[in-house]
């Protein structure tokens, strides 16, 4: 059994993480910043959770002495909703996962369990039946106003179907959030790198479940459909409904962490973490409803330009390298998630530096 530094572990996917690993077995020393804005601003450090900030050299010496293995969940996560919440998401993710490195380098730390995003692809994979793979870039303004969602072939207009990313794909983010993920995965190669060391980057897909935080810009999209039906209110969804997406249970992204724990990789290892079933945004919108007993979503075709328009993964990887297959139906989590107890958070933004 191994000696764990789980960072972020009072938060939605931490504490799932945390259970995971002390039922197997290892020995937890979790610790969390309690961020507000991921907590609720009365939220009181559980007894089991040191308070540490991450970007705390000092602090981090300490805590990871005879450390085996650090698993990394502390981010400040979203999609973000301006340019000003760039700073905190350097901050946090980017400055925080450097200064981390450097003091499992002092500590002879060797080992790195990083949570990382299907944001660092972008846009998913498409291709046509005539063309082939198509590289696409964002989609044409008139097309988004007449209703046409799907990405067309530049040079000849055909309508381009998606296929699964796996992990070799181009990355190119499309948001602030994303291009801090993507920094902390660039700053872990090049770290693994340097010193010899393991990292396995986890890039967790749409991750939904109990404990999920409601209410805030920065919520999952199945939390804010939840928070609608809830309300007595439909779930507004975008453009056509028919965006595909990869809905993965979080005790299926705690199971990946705790494989990735139990069987190191050498260097630098990226690996999907997704149910493998495909379903679209509109379904997770029906299910929902149905769940609850209504009322039915309702299809606004309403669009954000820089909205990505499928991302789905290929599981493949992570089957082979770790062992890890997701167990939960996407269909049955979505039901059981209808009536799953949320957590409230207090942010209206990221935060502060």
């Amino acid at each position: 059994m191994s000696r764990v530094l789980l960072t972020g572990a009072a938060g939605f996917i931490g504490s799932h993480v945390h259970r995971a690993l002390t039922a197997a077995g290892h020995e937890v020393l979790a610790v969390d910043l309690m961020l507000s804005a991921a907590h609720g601003y009365a939220a009181r450090t559980p007894d089991d959770v040191r308070r540490l900030d991450v970007r705390d050299g000092e602090a981090l010496n300490g805590a990871l002495c005879g450390i085996d293995v650090v698993c990394h969940q502390a981010a400040v996560v979203g999609a973000g909703v301006s340019a000003q919440d760039g700073p905190a998401y350097a901050s946090h993710n980017d400055y925080g996962t450097a200064v981390l490195l450097a003091a499992m380098e002092r500590a002879g730390c060797r080992r790195l369990v990083l949570a990382s995003s299907m944001v660092v692809y972008g846009e998913g994979r498409y291709q046509g039946g005539r063309c082939g793979p198509v590289e696409v870039g964002v989609r044409r303004a008139e097309d988004l106003d007449n209703g046409v969602f799907e990405h067309r072939d530049p040079d000849t207009g055909e309508i381009l179907s998606w296929s699964p990313v796996g992990e070799d794909s181009l990355l190119r983010p499309r948001s602030l959030y994303a291009a801090s993920k993507l920094a902390q995965e660039n700053f872990a190669a090049a770290w693994a790198s340097a010193t010899g060391s393991s990292v396995t980057a986890l890039r967790y897909h749409n991750v939904y479940g109990d404990d999920m935080p409601k209410d805030t810009p920065y919520s999952g999209v199945a939390a804010i459909f939840r928070s609608a039906l809830a309300a007595g209110q439909p779930p507004q969804v975008f453009e056509d409904g028919k965006q595909v997406r990869d809905f993965v249970h979080v005790t299926d992204i705690a199971a990946a962490n705790l494989a990735a724990i139990e069987q190191p990789l050498a260097g630098f290892t990226p690996l999907n973490v997704s149910s493998g079933q495909p379903i679209t945004i509109g379904e997770v919108a029906e299910t929902l409803a149905a769940a609850r007993g209504g009322p039915l979503p309702v299809v606004t075709g309403r669009y954000r330009p820089g909205d990505v328009r499928h991302i789905v993964a290929n599981p493949d990887r992570a089957k082979h390298a770790i062992g890890f297959a997701a167990q939960v139906d996407p269909i049955k989590g979505l039901t059981e998630f209808a009536f799953a107890p949320l957590r409230s958070a207090a942010g209206v933004g990221a935060p502060a530096v």
